[in-house]
């Protein structure tokens, strides 16, 4: 442990009137303010890397030995595209470094990769655009500090990379600070059920952008506030179109009156093209496909189960998707129900260890991909009702299963200028104060922080330090890639 990590605080509560395990609000604050005192919050000031840190470029290839190895060099491709990319990239190069970090000993379910590139939109069962966390492949129980630290880093680092002033950087980043902070103390003084039904919706979205806009002063101030009102309500209707018939017009062609998976190499490549690559015959892909999806139901409740057996599986294809994910095995496969304009599209990705386990307890699922999906439960206001897992043909390899477009729609991060990355900050903080008090204790944490901004200032201070190391990797990578080290491939 670095020199300016603290050892975590004990996690036990009181003994409590309420019954063991069961701390009255008084005694939860107590644990958060007993954590306080142990560890800090200015104690996330001064970060700098461990003496022993690890070679940033060696974890990478780490990661890679059990990628598909043609998908590496895209990979590679990808990270080089900004110093933003690449840190959506190297999840397993930061959890090294939080390590070394100051925990006050106060356990969440993590997303264990809470970059804003990995918030975004999509729709509650009930058919209601819903903002939240949409990425849970890192997820695991750790100190809720990691994914704040984390989130609050990408926010720097995309704000640099936009080219805004330091002002603007440093007030983008207290932003997402201040929000998760003033969120949790929200969710701390809310009844239990509460805060489980607590959700961001499309309408509450709009409505907090017109309060928003309303205490904008200067013409060109609220003329920049309509435009991001207008763009957001732009993007909310850009992904109530995207289901699976618009998957279909863009991944599938009729042939002899049936659909298929385009092919789109390396992007796209149906498994009749790959069949050879893995061994098998297109009669036992066939078959291997068919035993996957009866494993995959299993996991399903009953009422979702019955859904999907109205489906048939008509096509299945590996897809490359993010930048992180690139190399794990991800498949999509078309199903059809009553007729050829009946699809449901499903996206299978592979589940591999949390890069956290290298640091905290194991996860308590044996199985990757259940690991995935009761985090993303856990986590998340609504989930997809096909979220589900199964164990992979090969040995060793776990998938996860989810719908591929569901109303699904994110923030291009690039195209933000401070006013509009200000109020997506104010978002995710939230987003992620309401994730972590599902699982948290709310009362706790909150008392930790505190209702001043020592918290706030720390991590501005953590965030733009860790900005500055992700630069040094950064051009570590790029030299990796020029000495031929790493292969790498733009553009795809």
């Amino acid at each position: 442990m670095s020199e300016n990590a603290s050892s975590p605080a004990p996690q036990s509560s009181p003994a409590s009137s309420n019954g063991p395990g069961h701390p009255s609000v008084a005694e939860r604050a107590a644990t958060g303010k007993a954590a306080r005192q142990h560890t800090p919050v200015s104690s996330h000031r001064g970060w700098k890397p461990a003496a022993d840190r690890a070679d940033p470029v060696g974890l990478l290839e780490d990661q890679n030995l059990t990628r598909v190895p043609d998908l590496v060099p895209v990979r590679h491709g990808r990270m080089m595209a900004s110093p933003f990319t690449f840190y959506r990239g190297a999840a397993k190069i930061m959890a090294a470094d939080l390590a070394h970090t100051p925990r006050a000993g106060l356990i969440v379910q993590l997303c264990g990769d809470a970059h804003l590139s990995n918030f975004g939109v999509f729709a509650s069962p009930e058919r209601n655009l819903l903002f939240d966390l949409n990425d849970f492949d890192e997820t695991l129980p750790g100190p809720f500090e990691y994914d704040v630290l984390r989130l609050a880093a990408s926010f720097t680092i995309a704000a640099r990379n936009n080219a805004f002033s330091a002002a603007d950087v440093t007030g983008v980043t207290s932003e997402v600070v201040r929000s998760y902070r003033e969120g949790m103390a929200q969710f701390a003084a809310m009844r239990t059920m509460d805060i489980w039904y607590a959700r961001m919706s499309e309408q509450e979205m709009i409505a907090a952008l017109e309060m928003a806009k309303a205490t904008q002063k200067g013409k060109a101030a609220r003329k920049a506030s309509k435009s991001i009102e207008k763009r957001t309500l732009k993007n909310a209707a850009k992904a109530r179109s995207h289901d699976s018939m618009h998957a279909l017009a863009k991944l599938a062609e009729l042939v002899d009156g049936k659909y298929r998976i385009i092919s789109q190499p390396p992007i796209v490549i149906p498994v009749r093209e790959l069949a050879a690559s893995f061994g098998l015959t297109s009669e036992e892909t066939q078959k291997a496909v068919g035993e996957q999806l009866q494993s995959y139901r299993q996991t399903l409740q009953d009422d979702r189960r019955q859904l999907l057996e109205r489906f048939t599986v008509v096509d299945v294809a590996h897809k490359v998707v993010g930048v992180g994910s690139v190399g794990n095995r991800a498949f999509i496969a078309l199903l059809q129900g009553r007729d050829e304009q009946d699809p449901l599209f499903l996206q299978v990705k592979e589940a591999t260890a949390s890069v956290l386990e290298d640091h905290l307890p194991k996860s308590v699922y044996e199985q990757p991909g259940e690991r995935v999906v009761q985090g993303q439960r856990m986590m998340q206001a609504a989930s997809d009702i096909f979220l589900g897992w199964t164990k992979g043909v090969q040995d060793n390899r776990y998938l996860y299963w989810r719908q591929l477009r569901d109303m699904k729609g994110s923030a291009i991060v690039e195209a933000m200028v401070p006013m509009g990355m200000t109020f997506y900050a104010h978002a995710c903080g939230w987003t992620l104060a309401r994730a972590h008090a599902r699982s948290g204790d709310p009362v706790a944490i909150a008392a930790y922080l505190g209702k001043g901004d020592k918290f706030d200032r720390a991590v501005v201070d953590f965030s733009e330090r860790y900005a500055d190391q992700n630069d040094k990797d950064y051009q570590e990578f790029l030299e990796a890639v020029r000495s031929g080290r790493l292969a790498a491939r733009e553009g795809v």
